[in-house]
């Protein structure tokens, strides 16, 4: 059976970004996708773009937000509950887009595979200036042997470029309530409460990600956040991976730039 791919989009008045996400997805080689954009309380001038998107475009649609489900991990869950049963899910933002037209086709092998739960790819932030795009920081897991000791020396999958499969959802299929910046990072910790979680790490660079965002600014909550995360994984050993993940994030801003497409 061929594999399908939800890709879910929590939005709030940022139609003016979604263009670059959307034409990303439809000029894919690979046309197994469908997009759900969940909307929180957006202006008329955003949900008319939706609906003009999904009506050109049946393989879009969407939904507004669930007062009941606030926040952006709030979105998020209702996409959770929205993926069907044999659906890979895969969290982006508005600033988000496919870094080549054939990414989809090139993990198309992996997709298909019922022997996995999580399938974890690269992405890397995009700076612009003047008009001119740059690469700049890449965000991949660094794997050591194991799912559990990787994220114990630090690293993370970044949750742009994981596709989480129907396996790791029957395991959990909710972020944790309370988490407003890093439920990404808690709820990976969490899955690796099951030793027979199965993860395969593709050195395939996914996505593209715009630099900047209101949680990257927010530095006192996040840290507070990630260090409950490793708390709740780790117990009194926490301080460590806390260490390891921001030596790696420093070591990650080092990696030289290059034009896009250079």
């Amino acid at each position: 059976m061929t594999p399908s791919l939800l890709i879910v989009v929590p939005t709030r008045n940022s139609h003016q970004l979604l263009p670059r996400l959307l034409n990303s997805l439809q000029a894919q080689s690979w046309p197994h996708w469908r997009l759900l954009f969940i909307d929180g309380a957006s202006a008329p001038e955003h949900r008319q773009w939706l609906e003009q998107c999904c009506a050109k475009d049946l393989r879009c649609r969407w939904i507004p937000q669930d007062p009941a489900e606030p926040g952006i991990f709030g979105a998020m869950n209702q996409g959770f509950a929205a993926a069907g049963a044999t659906d890979w899910l895969l969290f982006w933002g508005s600033d988000d887009w496919a870094s080549a037209p054939d990414v989809f086709e090139r993990a198309d092998q992996a997709l298909g595979s019922d022997q996995l739960d999580l399938i974890v790819c690269r992405g890397r932030y995009v700076s612009s200036h003047a008009g001119d795009a740059s690469l700049g920081r890449s965000t991949a897991f660094r794997w050591s042997g194991t799912y559990l000791r990787s994220l114990f020396l630090g690293s993370t999958p970044p949750h742009q470029a994981t596709l989480i499969g129907p396996g790791a959802r029957a395991h959990l299929a909710r972020y944790t309530p309370g988490f407003r910046l890093s439920a990404d990072l808690d709820y990976f910790l969490q899955l690796s409460r099951w030793p027979d979680l199965r993860v395969r790490v593709l050195e395939l660079e996914l996505v593209h990600m715009a630099m900047g965002g209101a949680s990257g600014v927010r530095h006192r909550r996040r840290l507070y956040e990630v260090r409950r995360a490793y708390r709740r994984a780790f117990g009194w050993r926490w301080p460590l991976p806390f260490l390891l993940r921001y030596l790696q994030r420093g070591w990650s801003l080092l990696e030289p730039r290059s034009p896009v497409g250079g």
